[in-house]
């Protein structure tokens, strides 16, 4: 098992291999479709300092607030990460991101950024958000909630030990496109029967 903390750096990112098990700690961010919107369009500088070096989480928490205000997550699963594949390249290169966590896996696009700027796709495993959100430690800040709402606000979160699988990695394999590959080429082969 490999451990690494952000803020990442790329000598660190580029060693990663798809395959490779990974415990994530230190500060990431969560950002879902309009946060990857208004990152395109208006590249915003309040979050910029938090993804630095950083990984985005997509992920559409279940959170509480405290009596004294302090939030935290009662569930942290993964959400599928294609929809964000027409911004992801953009966002990582603009904003040094060093991965991104999801389900599902990317396309293309995301993979040429990953390679052209030093980035890795992590996998996390889907229906466990109550497992997962014991890897949260601390809400630091919260952005956009009011706008976006709960799922969609950028929720920077400190993690400690989050378990990871790298299926993208800066070296253009793709543990998803080999599957789809391999999928694609046996149903040929079964439709010719």
């Amino acid at each position: 098992m490999i451990k690494l903390t952000t803020p990442i750096s790329d000598e660190d990112i580029r060693k990663l291999k798809v395959g490779d098990e990974v415990f994530l700690s230190g500060t990431i961010v969560t950002a879902r479709d309009e946060a990857h919107k208004l990152m395109v369009e208006e590249t915003p500088e309040f979050i910029r300092e938090y993804l630095d070096g950083s990984v985005i989480y997509h992920c559409g928490p279940v959170v509480k607030q405290d009596d004294s205000g302090e939030w935290s997550f009662v569930s942290a699963g993964p959400t599928t990460s294609a929809r964000e594949e027409p911004y992801q390249a953009i966002v990582m290169c603009e904003y040094n991101v060093k991965g991104v966590i999801g389900k599902g896996g990317m396309g293309d696009k995301t993979a040429e950024g990953l390679s052209r700027c030093g980035g890795v796709y992590f996998h996390a495993v889907g229906g466990a958000g109550t497992l997962i959100a014991n890897s949260v430690k601390k809400v630091k800040k919260v952005f956009k909630l009011e706008e976006f709402g709960t799922p969609e606000a950028f929720w920077v979160i400190d993690v400690k030990d989050f378990p990871l699988v790298v299926t993208m990695d800066s070296h253009n394999k793709s543990i998803h496109k080999e599957i789809r590959e391999k999928s694609e080429k046996k149903a040929e082969e079964l439709y010719k029967r």
